[in-house]
């Protein structure tokens, strides 16, 4: 069974050494110190590996089992829930007002990559509640908070969210769910949902739905739109359970992978639903909490890649196979160990610089998420929403990308399911497609993020790229990560300015290499991270660090990722500068 071991030391790097957390001014930052931040991941370790890991092929093998319109969910789930919520886990960032520890959304990020890598199935339940929170947070009325924030807060109720139907995935205009208006104020929600994460579960006692539905006077397409509040039991006055709503389970799907969560198909037939927010405006309230799963899901794709990884260099070190052929590592043995052959180790740096890269990008994005609510911070909200769907889309086609090379490392054995490196790959390969699918991403932000607000985040990332290399134009040790740098950050100008100059007068050419550009921008994003990172160990180095392994191993680690990584850039700008041609050229018929 594979083993997890959450990786403190190097969040602790990236929150104390390259974010210098305490040193920001954001509110709340200032108590971010060392031994606190340290505590919080240590003990948020603990659980993950001796409560949520070993749950986690559990819940593969079992699976979710719908009985009598209630699901039960896999063995230990419960009393893991029970512990998670106990333990605080679940309140960390939310707002103390309701409940909450108040901690700032940075911490909330770490603690959560944390238990996705020790489960992920798992953590969506109280992941996906978070969401809903968030939604009911910055849209609700002040009735609506009092009454399920506080349960949410604590994970005695859970959340979802619902949008895909049956006939529509991403094209929301389509959607037929509909919301009656009823003279007390509420509405009749009529209509189905399908694939809803944690949609139905024995692990609450109440269950709080967000779903998108269209209210009469709304007009077509995506601006009819509106968001509902549809509880599994109402809520009396004095905030006890009352009857059960309208909504029931049709179905749980059978999936690739995240067998442990309940992925539901929700039937809605004349549910008691109430409005949140403002009347056919539900896409501005729904984006609330697609935005901050859009980071999640992108904390997913590396955060089960680094559990994969983990498993996968235990195996590399301890399974012999073939000699070293500069001559015997391990001339008692039969063989050497696999990690002497180089292209186990190509294969461990790989998923190695990815997953630290990652993590890096991840932290910054939180941060910049606390400083846009913490501090109204504009320029913030720009930067972490053009991010955003690299966050997402780059990361989990990576994130799996690595599973499988950790799958590979095994060989055949990788490939039964006794070793546990299936689940890897199979979890992975829903963060790809959930929360709008990777080529959505893409289109996202080749099609509006570019160009939002007049193309000012855009460049004020350019900026940030230049005056990131100019700020080591005198130090020798730096110019492997500010060259390489350079030369990607010039590379994705480049596209952008294809962009520019193609993309009006034949769109195609635009989004055909939108893929593309979101990958390449993807690859400049973490070498400015590890450009960030090679900084801060250097200056740990200088100022005399007693653990000089660790920040030598991050410097080299870095000088992989842009030695070896960072060339996809212009690959991915000559399949750009290619034009729509090459993909548009056959007929459809001719396919």
């Amino acid at each position: 069974m594979p083993t997890y071991t959450a990786p403190v030391k190097d969040m602790q790097f990236l929150l104390q050494d390259v974010l210098r957390v305490t040193e920001t001014g954001v509110p709340g930052y200032e108590d971010l110190d060392a031994s606190f931040t340290s505590a919080v991941l240590e003990e948020a370790g603990k659980v993950a590996s001796e409560v949520l890991a070993p749950l986690n092929a559990v819940g593969d093998a079992q699976g979710c089992v719908l009985e009598n319109g209630v699901v039960r969910t896999p063995e230990g789930f419960k009393a893991a829930f029970e512990a998670m919520k106990e333990g605080g886990w679940t309140a960390l960032d939310c707002d103390p007002e309701y409940g909450g520890q108040g901690l700032p959304y940075l911490m909330g990020t770490a603690v959560g990559e944390i238990f996705v890598s020790a489960n992920m199935a798992f953590n969506m339940y109280q992941g996906l509640t978070h969401g809903a929170y968030s939604a009911i947070h910055a849209h609700g009325t002040d009735e609506q908070k009092a009454t399920y924030l506080p349960k949410m807060v604590s994970c005695d109720w859970t959340g979802t969210m619902n949008l895909t139907e049956p006939h529509c995935g991403t094209d929301l205009g389509m959607l037929r769910t509909k919301a009656e208006p009823q003279a007390d104020g509420s509405y009749k929600i009529s209509g189905q949902k399908i694939f809803i994460s944690a949609g139905e579960h024995d692990m609450a006692e109440n269950i709080i739905h967000l779903v998108l539905a269209k209210a009469p006077g709304g007009g077509e397409g995506t601006k009819g739109i509106s968001l509902f509040i549809v509880p599994k039991f109402m809520v009396k006055e004095d905030g006890s359970l009352g009857d059960r709503n309208a909504v029931s389970v049709g179905k749980i799907e059978e999936k690739m992978g995240i067998h442990g969560n309940a992925t539901c198909v929700l039937n809605y037939d004349g549910a008691t639903g109430f409005l949140l927010g403002e009347l056919h405006k539900g896409m501005r309230a729904m984006f609330t909490m697609m935005n901050e799963a859009r980071l999640g899901v992108g904390l997913q794709g590396y955060a089960v890649a680094e559990a994969a990884y983990q498993n996968a260099v235990a195996y590399a070190k301890d399974r012999l196979q073939g000699r070293d052929v500069t001559g015997a590592k391990n001339p008692a043995g039969a063989a050497d160990p696999l990690i002497v052959h180089p292209d186990i180790r190509r294969s461990l740096m790989d998923q190695k610089s990815f997953v630290e890269g990652a993590r890096a990008l991840t932290f910054w994005g939180a941060s910049l998420i606390d400083r846009h609510h913490r501090q109204n911070d504009a320029a913030a909200d720009g930067l972490v929403g053009l991010l955003t769907p690299v966050i997402k889309g780059f990361q989990t086609d990576k994130g799996f990308e690595m599973a499988v090379q950790a799958q590979q490392v095994y060989g055949g054995h990788g490939y039964i399911e006794e070793q546990g490196m299936s689940q890897f790959v199979r979890d992975a390969r829903i963060a790809m497609i959930y929360e709008g699918a990777n080529g959505v991403q893409a289109l996202d932000l080749v099609g509006r993020k570019l160009a939002a607000d007049g193309g000012k985040h855009v460049m004020a990332f350019f900026d940030m790229v230049k005056a990131e290399c100019k700020a080591h134009d005198g130090d020798a040790r730096m110019v492997p990560f500010t060259e390489a740098l350079k030369a990607a950050s010039k590379q994705m100008q480049a596209a952008g300015m294809f962009f520019m100059q193609n993309g009006m007068k034949n769109p195609n050419a635009a989004l055909a290499g939108s893929y593309d550009f979101m990958h390449l921008m993807g690859h400049v994003c973490l070498g400015l991270m590890w450009t960030r990172m090679a900084k801060a160990a250097y200056a740990a180095l200088d100022a005399g660090a007693a653990d000089t392994t660790f920040y030598e191993t991050k410097i080299t680690t870095g000088r992989y990722y842009m030695a070896r990584q960072l060339p996809a850039c212009a690959t991915h700008l000559a399949r750009i500068e290619s034009g729509a041609d090459p993909v548009m050229a056959l007929a459809a018929e001719a396919f």
